[in-house]
């Protein structure tokens, strides 16, 4: 297939997962045959921060009616369009690729219950709700109860297409261990409480515990205990070295998602996939993407946290770790999101 794909970024992983995420399925499907096109708004905020190796099939655009004129024969030429969610120009591409592009024409929504609650009450700027209707495929970050909400909204056919990993870019390194517990995020406000509770919290109580946050934007990293280290931002190359030399990584989920659940994170998948065992808040179907106890951790306070931190033997550890990057290259690879994406679209092609 001829496939183009309009998302929020592919150059930078800086603030934001969507870039990893389209990378490792872009991988997937050329792994599959298939040749992708990626178009990315010039934005001041990821143009200064660009984490991608030169890739010849990304292509940058000032506005909407710039990429429909400059690119019109490429979009009358693909097999599968995707638009993917934050993009702001959507009302305006569906409408014109409706009309003009014979393609299927699908959205992938990598930020499903945002999506929803916002939609709910014509909020959502990169979204309106008249137009769900209008793909042939709705492709959501979440799944369970979520995808019952899509149809709600008159999405035609919502279906699951969770986030992936690169297994090139995230496995083992042998690296000492430094950080007892890490976690690598954005600051987002509403994750800030368990990152409080889970994290920082059992910093202050283990003085000689090591911790580390990687990510940009938080506010108050100045007052955080003195044992905490803070990286202000990690490219991508440099995940793997940083899961692997922490004895567990936390992975903490969105207020939206953890409560309509079945929405994991993309690091979650990345620190299993680098080895380094998982400790994870708890939310609806994570059980469903590893077992709870046997290839993840879910801790509900500090002491959950301090507990497997302080008293899981190395022979533990390094049986969950290995379940969990065996779940992870079975399931949830840029490659296995490509056959899935493939299976979806037989009733098209």
């Amino acid at each position: 297939m001829k496939v183009v794909i309009i998302g929020l970024s592919l150059s930078s992983s800086w603030g934001n997962g969507h870039a990893t995420t389209y990378r490792s399925l872009i991988k997937g499907l050329r792994q599959r045959g298939h040749q992708v096109t990626f178009f990315e708004r010039t934005e001041t905020w990821y143009a200064a921060h660009r984490d991608l190796p030169r890739c010849d099939s990304l292509h940058f655009y000032e506005s909407a009616v710039e990429l429909l004129y400059q690119w019109q024969e490429a979009f009358k030429q693909a097999d599968l369009i995707i638009i993917g969610s934050y993009v702001v120009e959507s009302g305006a591409l569906i409408r014109d690729f409706k009309r003009s592009a014979p393609a299927v024409l699908a959205f992938y929504d990598i930020d499903t219950p945002v999506t929803i609650a916002q939609v709910r009450h014509d909020r959502c700027a990169y979204l309106e709700r008249d137009l769900l209707p209008e793909f042939d495929l709705y492709l959501s970050f979440s799944g369970g109860d979520v995808l019952d909400e899509l149809r709600s909204l008159g999405a035609r056919r919502p279906v699951p297409l969770y986030c992936s990993v690169d297994p090139e870019v995230h496995a083992p390194v042998p690296v000492p261990f430094d950080i007892d517990l890490g976690y690598l995020g954005t600051y987002s406000e509403d994750r800030q409480p368990g990152l409080v509770e889970l994290l920082l919290g059992p910093a202050a109580d283990w003085n000689e515990g090591r911790f580390a946050v990687a990510g940009p934007q938080y506010p108050d990293a100045g007052t955080w205990p003195r044992n905490v280290q803070h990286l202000q931002h990690l490219p991508p190359q440099e995940h793997a070295n940083f899961y692997c030399s922490q004895r567990f990584t936390l992975n903490l989920t969105r207020a939206d998602m953890r409560r309509m659940g079945y929405s994991p994170s993309v690091r979650l998948f990345e620190a299993a996939c680098c080895g380094t065992p998982v400790i994870s808040d708890e939310w609806a179907g994570l059980n469903t993407f590893f077992r709870t106890g046997e290839e993840i951790l879910v801790a509900r306070s500090g002491e959950d946290v301090l507990g497997y931190v302080k008293d899981m033997t190395d022979s533990d550890r390094a049986t969950i770790s290995a379940a969990a990057r065996t779940r992870v290259l079975s399931s949830h690879t840029g490659l296995q999101r490509a056959i899935e994406l493939e299976a979806q679209l037989q009733e098209y092609v």
